[in-house]
């Protein structure tokens, strides 16, 4: 390597060392009394209240330039031969005014069944308390509902999801929270029988200090869509920790 390479790397290496100083590794693990997605049973082999999964994931944030990459996983028993969802996600944030801006990237996978494996692109947008977040599947397959891999020949895509949100502390450690979300089902799942839906979650959150968290929920559906055989609103309580 020569002296103006050399001279060169160097002026590289201290021009990523602010990014690399502020780039912060994050992670977390949840034990639930029971998970529900978009107000939707994901334990379709127990027809009761408790249905514990355990969850947990990471966060990376490449310093303050506003992207990001993350993965979450839960335990789930709702489609054959598979025990678990591992999301894969990636975005960037940022501000417009006193609106925080985010999108990206998800991809919901399931290891021991890619049938249910389905892809979205989301925006969301949070002014103080209010969060408003939509969803929009680009894959053909959908959770298994539709697709190649279903096996069932239709399409997923354009399936798409809106939810509005308020987070707001009330007190010193307490959180209040509530959202409504609203399922509109590409014409192809339309054509299964399955209607359109809206979910909601209303409760809050404890925050116990470092990291340590608990929260309690009534989650539902107006109307069951996914797999199982019951699907009743239930007292949901999860705690995590934030490491």
């Amino acid at each position: 390597m020569t002296r103006a390479s050399i001279k060169t790397l160097g002026v590289a290496l201290l021009a990523t060392m602010p990014l690399l100083a502020s780039a912060q590794l994050t992670g977390n693990v949840s034990l639930t009394t029971n998970y529900k997605f978009r107000g939707q049973d994901q334990d379709a082999s127990k027809a009761r209240a408790f249905k514990p999964a355990l969850q947990g994931g990471f966060d990376y944030a490449f310093g303050d330039s506003g992207f990001y990459v993350g993965n979450w996983n839960s335990s789930v028993d709702w489609l054959t031969g598979n025990s678990l969802e591992m999301d894969v996600y990636g975005g960037y944030k940022f501000k417009a005014g006193d609106v925080d801006l985010d999108v990206g990237l998800l991809s919901y996978l399931y290891p021991g069944n890619t049938a249910g494996n389905t892809t979205e692109v989301y925006g969301a947008a949070t002014f103080g308390p209010l969060t408003a977040k939509y969803s929009h599947t680009l894959s053909k397959d959908y959770f298994a509902f539709a697709g190649a891999k279903a096996g069932s020949g239709l399409k997923g895509r354009n399936t798409g999801y809106l939810n509005l949100a308020f987070a707001q502390e009330v007190m010193p450690s307490v959180t209040l929270k509530a959202s409504v979300g609203f399922t509109r089902f590409a014409s192809d799942i339309k054509r299964l029988g399955t209607p359109n839906y809206m979910d909601y979650s209303v409760g809050g959150a404890y925050d116990f200090g470092g990291g340590l968290s608990l929260t309690a929920a009534v989650v539902g559906a107006n109307k069951k869509a996914f797999y199982g055989p019951i699907n009743k609103s239930r007292v949901i309580v999860t705690l995590t920790k934030t490491l």
